[in-house]
């Protein structure tokens, strides 16, 4: 039997679009990363905004631009109350090993505080406004005690465990005088670490910096003259800055990450979905009883 020629047509036609979108597939990343991509000699903008919570999307974009021959210097821009102690840390460690191979400028927007300066200490240079708030050095981890109120509302709750302090900071019981000095002492392990990580960043002696370090509130003028800011000036200045520092001769241009949109393919994967579900169960950046260096 012989085959109709529209039959034919419309299989050529298939296998074309097959053909090509399996091509961009392949090709696509890796233009992403080339010298044609880029254009010529930038700056590449990483941008850490809001709570921080998460770092893989942090992470990816340095990673980026650290592979990217073109980008000469990395721009660090800060606009986050600080978060979460793990992501923060995995932020600034990337930062310093991208240090190594790029100039990395550090620029603090309308606040740079807690973890937020946690994670801009790690580069070159830190470059910040006036007026911008930065500091509040220092962990805190805050807890509720909703005991009287299931009483009052007639519940009974309690907790089965294994392990001595396994509910420490549960909000049905009070916190015991022995749960209050374990969680102390958690505290102050963590504020050691952010107080040696930024005296190690900045160069400040650590007493100097044990007293810098009081959870106190900056501004970017303060912190300049404390030793915890460079210098002063705004975005454009900081990737001007780092362009210089990167060796650019002339104009510097600045490159942004492109921007992930919805994938059905990660949602398939459950990248998406694990997010969309942990945005839904956490309300607030991190459970009470974990550490942060928010505040």
């Amino acid at each position: 039997m012989k085959s109709h020629p529209l039959w034919n047509a419309c299989l050529v036609t298939v296998i074309l679009v097959a053909f090509f979108i399996g091509l961009s597939l392949v090709t696509l990343p890796w233009l992403r990363k080339s010298e044609f991509w880029s254009g010529g000699e930038k700056v590449g903008v990483v941008e850490v905004k809001g709570l921080i919570t998460d770092s893989r999307n942090v992470l990816k974009q340095l990673d980026r631009f650290k592979e990217d021959r073109n980008i000469k210097a990395v721009v660090l821009r800060v606009n986050s109350p600080g978060g979460a102690v793990g992501p923060s840390q995995e932020i600034m460690r990337e930062v310093t090993k991208l240090r190594k191979t790029k100039k990395v400028v550090a620029s603090l927007g309308t606040l740079a505080a807690s973890g937020g300066y946690y994670v801009a200490c790690a580069a070159d240079l830190i470059m910040a406004n006036p007026g911008t708030t930065t500091g509040s050095i220092g962990v805190i981890m805050q807890f509720a005690n909703v005991e009287q109120l299931t009483k009052k509302l007639g519940l009974d709750l309690f907790a089965l465990k294994a392990g001595r302090y396994k509910d420490v900071g549960s909000p049905f019981r009070p916190m015991t005088p022995e749960d209050k000095a374990y969680i102390q002492h958690l505290i102050d392990n963590v504020y050691q670490q952010f107080i040696r990580d930024v005296a190690k960043n900045r160069k400040i002696p650590l007493a100097k910096m044990k007293e810098l370090a009081e959870g106190r509130i900056y501004t970017g003028e303060e912190a300049k003259q404390a030793g915890l800011v460079d210098e002063l000036g705004n975005l454009p200045d900081a990737i001007d800055k780092a362009g210089r520092l990167g060796g650019i001769k002339g104009k510097v241009e600045a490159v942004y990450p492109e921007k992930e949109g919805f994938s059905l393919l990660r949602l398939l994967l459950g990248q998406d979905a694990e997010e969309s579900l942990t945005n839904l169960a956490l309300p607030y950046p991190e459970p009470a009883f974990l550490p942060t260096w928010f505040k």
